[in-house]
């Protein structure tokens, strides 16, 4: 936060650390802090990726386990590249716009059933200079989609609703975008019927889960006839679905 207050890169705020004076609105940022905002939300910005992306309260706030599904998608896509991306719940687009930097050659459509939401990942796309290859629609989910996509990224909300989050995510982060029923599973159940019309023949969808929801979230993809392995994060837990046909 000191770093942004000052206007200047945090190594080289630490390089010059005795020759830098506190700005006056620095205390308004820690008072920010202390009331359990997100730093992210405070300096408008997240590291995701190779990105660095702009947040809003609009969007979730992309996190490193999100990062398994482009970890996913690059192992699966080794050999050859996807022409066409899908990121349903795009949010921020750090999904989309991660693979659309990773595969020069690749566009991608990017939906969301928030129009704040899709402000922000525009605005993401200009920043980067992907927006003549990354296209954002309002949409809910798959719904009204008559494409076939080689990667489908999904992050979808997967939190139960009773469940107990730390304060500055259950105060300032979209409930929206967190919440899916009394088993954090109701997204999924709509999402997994509309997925074998979406993914091309060779294509590949990786999917975020909750860490307890290995099984339960891909036995629903699995009873449309899709086959379904799983992926752990860095912290060993269960993280992605990585589903082909």
């Amino acid at each position: 936060m000191m770093a942004h207050a000052l206007g200047m890169a945090r190594a080289d705020m630490l390089l010059r650390l005795s020759d830098l004076i506190v700005p006056a609105d620095f205390d308004v940022l820690v008072a920010r802090r202390m009331a359990d905002e997100p730093i992210a939300y405070i300096v408008g910005t997240r590291d995701f990726w190779t990105l660095t992306l702009a947040v809003t309260p609009d969007v979730l706030i992309p996190r490193p386990d999100s990062e398994t599904l482009i970890e996913a998608a690059v192992a699966h896509f080794r050999d050859r590249a996807p022409k066409r991306v899908l990121d349903l719940g795009t949010g921020s687009g750090a999904l989309l716009l991660a693979a659309l930097d990773h595969w020069p050659d690749a566009t991608g459509l990017g939906i969301d059933r928030s129009e704040g939401a899709l402000a922000v990942a525009r605005g993401n796309a200009a920043r980067l200079g992907l927006s003549e290859r990354a296209d954002f629609r309002i949409g809910n989910w798959g719904d009204g989609l008559d494409e076939r996509f080689d990667l489908i990224l999904i992050n979808p909300p997967y939190i139960a609703t009773c469940a107990t989050l730390p304060a500055d995510v259950a105060t300032h982060e979209p409930h929206s975008a967190l919440f899916a029923g009394a088993d954090g599973l109701d997204d999924y159940r709509v999402i997994a019927p509309q997925l074998p019309s979406l993914l091309a023949e060779a294509g590949f969808a990786a999917v975020e889960i909750g860490f307890d929801q290995g099984e339960s979230a891909a036995a629903l993809f699995q009873a449309t006839g899709l086959r379904v392995g799983l992926r752990r994060d860095l912290g060993g837990n269960h993280r992605c679905l990585e589903i082909t046909r």
